[in-house]
Order: structure tokens, then sequence, then C-alpha cells
């Protein structure tokens, strides 16, 4: 990798860390009524967002990166809050 390029796992780190500040205290049940049931399956509707982020498989992390990357994120949560 040529240097000051970021690896995939790096940019996914950094839109993590971008989401959990912004949407971390987000209940897992508000992200469900977006994205469905399956959103974060295996954990409570009631753990925030912060606490599974770093468990979330790729499909939900990916949701999630893409709404925050295309600025829709919060506005998803806004509206079914």
């Amino acid at each position: 990798m040529r240097e000051g390029a970021m690896s995939i796992d790096d940019r996914h780190r950094d839109k993590n860390g971008e989401i959990s500040k912004k949407h971390g205290n987000t209940l897992i049940r508000t992200l469900r009524k977006i994205y469905g049931n399956t959103f974060a399956a295996g954990h409570p509707e009631t753990a925030k967002l912060a606490e599974v982020l770093h468990h979330l498989n790729e499909t939900s992390l990916s949701q999630l990166v893409h709404e925050q990357k295309n600025g829709h994120l919060e506005k998803k949560i806004r509206k079914v809050e």
C-alpha cells in the first residue's frame, strides 16, 4: 500500500468512530425500525449502538457506513424516534 493511503479496514474504523460519536446513544430498537428486525441480530433492542458497534455483522455495519457517508443516517434516526 502506498504511503498515506488508508486500507478498507482503516476506513471502516474511521466511520465506526464517527458513527459512534454521533449516534452511539441510539437504541438498536430505533435502528431496527429503519433497517429491519435482522439489524444487529443477537443483540437486545435496548442496547445502544456504541455498545454493539464493534460486534455488528458485515451487513449491518455496511448499512450504517453507507448511510453515514451519504448523510442520511441522522435524518432517518430523527424520523423514527
